[in-house]
């Protein structure tokens, strides 16, 4: 199945799956759940004359305010009303839902600034306009775009651009300098592997002292769906074949990662290290526990590396970045970087301004502060917004550049096929979480759990008329 090419209907129906929620597809439930998350609060509606723009909530309140005022400006300059407000946009949620129900009533927001939503389902659907021609003028403006985002891949569709590149970020992989040196691992050569992480996870827990080593969590959220995977991957199972129409889920390899999975999270031996709660964790429970010096590994987006260089300098100090590790295939997921994005919604009143504000954002004289403040969480998508005072600005931003710079990335969970709506149903579904799910909770083994979901995958693709062998 190729993104360019399946048709709207094709991904109404994969998305759907088999679940009820098919019936509700087209009338705004893109995302197949039974109960989708609530976004927060309802979708601004788009007029004329009032430039209205959604935006995903910072980390930092520093650069989600100066993003604000810079938005706030370029409105004040043009003359025109305001609307903006925060969203949430989780790929497992009702986002999508609401945002095609706009766009079919012709309100829909002008623009909206997101990272965790699905380009390829947005381009399926029909919601977003092309920005070919602002992409072209921030790519002469300021230089290439940073190709570990495989930013192509992910948002052009038939040459044409249908998300505006706004940031380039990449997963870190952080862990406590101070407990490894206590228990004698070098970072450099001792942490290469899943098996080598794990096993220092262990040694360095103290549970009696409230404190575990392995700080990953395999529930439904962007961390858990990206932990699972990337372990998935570096024993070489995988989703689809390279053309991503073939489900390849059941394999050897798959089997032998969800092995893995299950010794870690239900063995006698790594219960030491296993933090409680931790099946149950959401996207920021990792930041919370590692905030609060109880968890030694962890593995996401670089809020938890800015949020101790904020708020704990002691924390930060014995705080190091690693790059992602290998697994027996000895497979390289570096790059592969996160993107965020800026979408222009089909039939905005305000298309043209929206288009304007893109670029606004992305002049370095108000793009610069908010990176510069971000602490890794908003860095350029750019190659020459990669200033020298952005970069002074803390030394390991150099390590995020090396990483998005990576040419020839990991193209991340959908490998070895490029990025598509059907296998983004697949991660909307959390699949792959309920796999481990029913594996903790003793419902199923691993080879029967592997099954379940390779059938649940299979599921979403015939449904959506792509037959398997």
């Amino acid at each position: 199945m190729n993104k360019k090419t399946m048709t709207r209907r094709d991904f109404l129906r994969a998305a759907a799956g088999t679940s009820a929620a098919m019936l509700a597809a087209t009338s705004g439930l893109a995302l197949a759940q039974d109960a989708p998350t609530p976004t927060p609060l309802p979708l601004p509606e788009g007029a004329a004359g009032t430039l209205t723009v959604i935006h995903r909530t910072e980390y930092f309140e520093e650069a989600q305010t100066l993003f604000r005022e810079t938005v706030t400006r370029f409105a004040a300059d043009k003359g025109v009303d305001l609307d903006i407000s925060t969203t949430n946009p989780e790929s497992f949620g009702d986002f999508m839902g609401k945002l095609q129900a706009a766009v079919a009533a012709g309100n829909p927001p002008d623009l909206a600034y997101t990272s965790n939503v699905s380009i390829s389902q947005m381009h399926v659907l029909g919601l977003l306009e092309d920005v070919t021609d602002v992409v072209d003028e921030a790519v002469s403006s300021y230089g290439q775009i940073m190709p570990g985002t495989n930013a192509a891949k992910v948002a052009q569709f038939d040459g044409a651009w249908e998300a505006v590149p706004l940031i380039a970020n990449t997963t870190g992989y952080f862990v406590r300098g101070d407990k490894l040196a206590e228990i004698g691992v070098d970072p450099a050569t001792d942490l290469v592997t899943y098996d080598q992480r794990r096993d220092a996870a262990l040694a360095m827990s103290d549970p009696d002292n409230e404190f575990w080593g392995w700080g990953l969590t395999p529930n439904q959220s962007g961390d858990g769906f990206g932990f699972l995977m990337s372990v998935i991957n570096s024993f070489g199972g995988h989703f689809t074949d390279e053309t991503g129409q073939i489900v390849q889920f059941d394999s050897p390899e798959t089997l032998a990662a969800v092995e893995w999975l299950a010794e870690t999270y239900t063995s006698e031996m790594y219960a030491p290290m296993i933090p409680p709660g931790v099946l149950s964790w959401t996207d920021i429970s990792n930041n919370e526990a590692y905030l609060a010096s109880t968890i030694g590994y962890t593995h996401n987006a670089f809020s938890v590396y800015a949020a101790s260089k904020l708020n704990d300098p002691e924390l930060f100090a014995n705080t190091l970045l690693l790059v992602a590790p290998f697994g027996p295939a000895n497979i390289d997921q570096r790059g592969g970087g996160i993107g965020g994005w800026l979408t222009v919604f089909k039939g905005a009143p305000n298309a043209d301004l929206a288009k304007e504000l893109s670029l606004n954002l992305l002049d370095p004289v108000n793009f610069t502060p908010m990176s510069a403040v971000a602490g890794g969480l908003f860095m350029p998508a750019y190659e020459n917004l990669w200033t020298e005072e952005l970069l002074a600005a803390d030394p390991n931003f150099a390590i995020i550049k090396e990483q998005v710079s990576i040419e020839n990335p990991f193209i991340g969970s959908s490998w070895p096929a490029n990025p598509n709506a059907a296998i983004d149903a697949i991660r909307a579904q959390g699949i792959v979480e309920q796999m481990v799910a029913n594996i903790t909770s003793g419902r199923m083994n691993p080879a029967d759990a592997v099954k379940d979901a390779h059938q649940k995958i299979v599921d979403i693709f015939e449904e959506g008329g792509i037959a398997q062998p």
